[in-house]
């Protein structure tokens, strides 16, 4: 971490403040075993809903339930009835598939989640899938389920935080002053991007994130000691994390005091490892594998119904068990309390309290349209023929100075990506080699709100974070992923870094845009594309070799619309189809089929995705039906073929690349003006 990233996230020791737990209700039952009433209630709502499912995993509920009593009605900071506002706690649940623990949690604190949903668990249309999804719970702060994403997402909420106090808070005036806490489990831990983003956290020091390690020792192949025998604490202790060791996960008090103990600061991301029995409760199945991922059918539900003495019947509370878990009332007063500090601060700070809104909302500044036009108008006037990878650079310099909420960073190739600039400061940060943490954590960025976060590798690493990259696509996250050495145009390094079926396979990632432009003034498009895009990631496909350039300004706008005639001729017979470094093949093609009495349209394609979306006039416009289509694109050719039909050709690689200067390897795999000439006037021939 370089000076001034440490000193834009430094949080000055006079102005830190603990967050107090708030005051519980004088109608709760908050000793013995009224307290085991209340966990009771989650494990029974989880029970009956797996039950009523025939689907699910009851075993983590009835394990965790405990500790998401003493965290829940003690600790959390939040507000049933605005799930959304500004300062609430985040809480992340990253062993998603304990999602009825949470659907529990949200029902008996009173979020809009009535118990009918509870019976509709698993079921189609319901707000109780089978692991929790961002957008579909109230409540519901990401998508959780593939193990350990859910963890990384918290320390980019917790990042967030850092960066948003220090940005937003003054002296007096501290609107920005929140936690982020995490459920994780055994599974959690084994993921890879545990190691990743929680040896980040504690470089970063990310005090403000707590999280509860659900030690009970099963996963679904049963007891763990034969595959998982890591020290998880001495390992969190050399990430630099604090660590609360055994703490008794059914004992209410000991937990209390275990979170009175994390919620001190000391500087670092705190750990607190609970020793838990999984399907706690269940005679019969109580820390065995049995109770991780299947209903415990009617004659143990039974069992344990009287073990717990359990005396309601499925999908029914006692009234104290409601009284003692509804937070509605004290959500409201400690999110009115945080209003009039930030009425104060607004007073105070009238611009920064309006910016502050903003950029919770996601909005962009009324100015940025326009300011943008004009951006673009200069990039189009310079003409510049350079490498995409730097005009991503020119770009995102342009728009940091439009967007204080552009957030940057690398998976330590910021000098191959390019992905800092002029002043960055702390606001690009040094990922390090750690592609999917980095991609997990932008979108906890994101989830958070008030940052714009991108992050760059190289496009062939890009199977490193495919799968944060799709949860952000499932979640519609506003997420910009810089991809720079798109294709064999990056020479000497050879197969191994050159990329060949990523784009192509990035293309199948549902609402995932990806664009590849050809020059300068296609790149400023496809970033303001990407900034503008609310409802998903987008994904930049960059080169390392310099390209000519190819558009002016009067063709920005229909490059905006993902695929548009470059070039064309009164009388058409055939259109070549390209992206990125590949239109200038095309446009020499065209040249060279022009001295054969042969027209021929070129149309560039940056965005697949984005061009599907137009309505069927522009489609058919840009690509008519009845003349002949290839597309030239340095990689898998199977896509193309639903662009160039049955008929048509492509010119492409559907080989893995070798280690030489680039242009030698065009002329090697026949991806040159000459062949695709040759190809198209073929096209052209068969067509007469």
């Amino acid at each position: 971490m370089n000076a001034s990233m440490t000193a834009a996230l430094e949080v000055r020791e006079q102005d830190r403040l603990a967050v107090s737990p708030p005051e519980l209700p004088d109608n709760t039952p908050d000793r013995g075993s009224g307290r085991r009433l209340l966990a009771n209630a989650l494990r029974m709502l989880a029970i009956d809903a797996v039950e009523a499912a025939n689907s699910g995993h009851p075993g983590m509920p009835m394990g965790m339930a405990d500790i998401a009593e003493a965290l829940w009605r003690r600790h959390l900071r939040h507000n049933p009835t605005d799930p959304g506002w500004p300062d609430r706690d985040r809480f992340v649940l990253s062993n998603g598939h304990g999602s009825m623990l949470l659907y529990a949690l949200l029902h008996l604190t009173g979020y809009d989640l009535p118990m009918e949903e509870l019976r509709r668990f698993r079921q189609l249309g319901s707000r109780t899938p089978g692991h929790p999804e961002f957008g579909v719970t109230p409540g519901v702060e990401t998508t959780t389920g593939p193990l350990g994403q859910g963890l990384a997402n918290a320390v980019g909420m917790a990042l967030a935080e850092r960066l948003l106090g220090a940005e937003f808070n003054r002296p007096g005036h501290r609107i920005v002053d929140h936690r982020t806490f995490c459920f994780v489990g055994d599974g959690c831990l084994m993921e890879g991007i545990s190691h990743e983003s929680c040896s980040l956290a504690g470089a970063l020091g990310l005090e403000k994130l707590v999280v509860f390690y659900d030690d009970n020792g099963i996963s679904i192949d049963g007891p763990v000691a034969g595959w998982f025998t890591d020290d998880t604490a001495q390992r969190f202790e050399a990430y630099g994390w604090r660590v609360i060791r055994q703490v008794d996960g059914h004992d209410a008090y000991a937990l209390d005091a275990a979170i009175d103990e994390a919620l001190a600061p000391r500087g670092k991301p705190t750990l607190v490892c609970c020793r838990t029995v999984i399907g706690h409760g269940s005679p019969n199945r109580a820390g065995t594998a049995e109770a991780h991922g299947a209903p415990l059918g009617s004659a143990e539900i039974a069992a344990t119904r009287a073990a717990l003495g359990w005396n309601s019947p499925p999908f029914e509370l006692p009234d104290e068990v409601r009284a003692g878990w509804d937070a509605r009332r004290r959500g409201a007063a400690t999110q009115a309390d945080w209003q009039a500090r930030f009425d104060a601060y607004a007073d105070a700070h009238p611009q920064a309290g309006a910016e502050f809104l903003r950029r919770m909302r996601g909005d962009l500044p009324e100015s940025f349209a326009s300011s943008a036009d004009a951006w673009i108008g200069t990039v189009a006037a310079r003409a510049e023929a350079m490498a995409t990878r730097k005009a991503s650079q020119q770009a995102i310099g342009a728009l940091a100075g439009l967007l204080p909420e552009l957030l940057g960073g690398s998976a330590d190739l910021t000098g191959s990506n390019l992905t800092d600039w002029r002043g960055s400061g702390g606001r690009h940060l040094h990922y390090g080699v750690r592609e999917f943490a980095m991609a997990a954590v932008m979108n906890g960025i994101a989830l958070h709100g008030g940052l714009l976060p991108f992050g760059g590798t190289f496009l062939a690493f890009s199977d490193y974070a495919r799968n944060g990259l799709r949860l952000s696509a499932l979640m519609g996250l506003r997420v910009v992923h810089v991809f720079t050495h798109d294709g064999i145009g990056l020479g000497e390094d050879g197969p191994t870094h050159q990329p060949v079926e990523h784009a192509a396979s990035l293309r199948l990632i549902p609402n995932l845009d990806v664009w590849r432009p050809c020059d300068a003034l296609e790149t400023a498009v496809a970033w303001r594309a990407a900034v503008e895009n609310t409802d998903g990631p987008t994904a930049l496909l960059l080169s390392r070799q310099t390209l000519p350039a190819q558009i002016g300004v009067d063709r920005a706008r229909d490059a905006a619309r993902g695929g548009y005639v470059l070039a064309d001729d009164e009388l058409l017979d055939v259109t070549l189809i390209a992206t990125g470094s590949e239109v200038a093949i095309a446009m020499e093609a065209r040249r060279l089929l022009a001295d054969r009495d042969i027209a021929a349209r070129i149309v560039s394609m940056p965005c697949c995705e984005v061009f599907d979306r137009q309505d069927p006039a522009w489609r058919r416009a840009v690509l008519p039906d009845r003349i002949p289509r290839l597309a030239v694109e340095a990689g898998a050719t199977g896509l193309w073929r639903a662009h160039v039909g049955l008929d048509g050709d492509v010119v492409g690689l559907d080989r893995y690349g070798e280690s030489a200067p680039a242009a030698d390897l065009y002329r090697h795999f026949g991806i040159t003006a000459e062949v695709v000439a040759e190809r198209a006037q073929r096209l052209c021939s068969h067509r007469s």
